[in-house]
């Protein structure tokens, strides 16, 4: 089994997941549960609960081939997301908690 390499995603929705305990991350197209799982537990030291995966699929988007001619369509790559939910008590620093004005002074 190979290791793979998960990215966590920065996003208001991901935040809002996180404060579940449930964490986003991109992971490749190939990717199954148990591979999604081992990098997770590798790469943050953390212990995985649940794991629900889905592939988004990429956009129809237009574009031009010339000032005249009708433009052509194609499709934006397709990408997996996994949504990881961890065990109680651990948690992972994905996004920078913002210092509070008393730690400043």
């Amino acid at each position: 089994m190979t290791l793979i390499s998960v990215i966590p995603r920065v996003s208001e929705k991901a935040y809002a997941q996180s404060q579940n305990n449930v964490y986003v991350f991109n992971v490749p197209l190939t990717a199954n549960k148990q591979e999604i799982a081992a990098a997770v537990e590798a790469q943050f030291e953390v212990k995985v609960e649940r794991i629900k995966t889905l592939v988004q699929s990429g956009k129809a988007v237009r574009f031009s081939r010339g000032k005249n001619r009708y433009p052509g369509t194609t499709n934006r790559k397709d990408n997996k997301k996994a949504y990881v939910t961890l065990a109680a008590g651990s948690s992972i620093q994905v996004f920078d908690q913002p210092a509070t004005e008393e730690e400043k002074k």
